[in-house]
């Protein structure tokens, strides 16, 4: 519990020292780790070993999300057709 109250008083002493405030400064810390998150696990989506219904589950996103991601990265994949 007292690691927590460290990484509080740390994001209080940043946002003091920057214009912006915790939860600006959570955000981006959110979006940093989701954003290192996508790309680990884009790394094995293209060597194969990794599916796109375990990447899916794993970063809490659904599939669609993932393909917009793919498609904004301009890496190649498989379009299915259900007709």
């Amino acid at each position: 519990m007292s690691s927590l109250k460290d990484i509080k008083s740390e994001i209080e002493k940043y946002a003091e020292n920057s214009k912006l405030t915790e939860s600006e400064i959570v955000k981006k810390l959110e979006k940093h780790y989701f954003n290192k998150k996508v790309n680990e696990n884009l790394k094995l989506y293209r060597k194969g070993k990794k599916k796109v219904r375990d990447i899916t589950k794993d970063l809490k996103i659904s599939p669609r999300k993932f393909y917009a991601i793919l498609k904004a990265k301009k890496i190649e994949h498989k379009k299915y057709n259900k007709g």
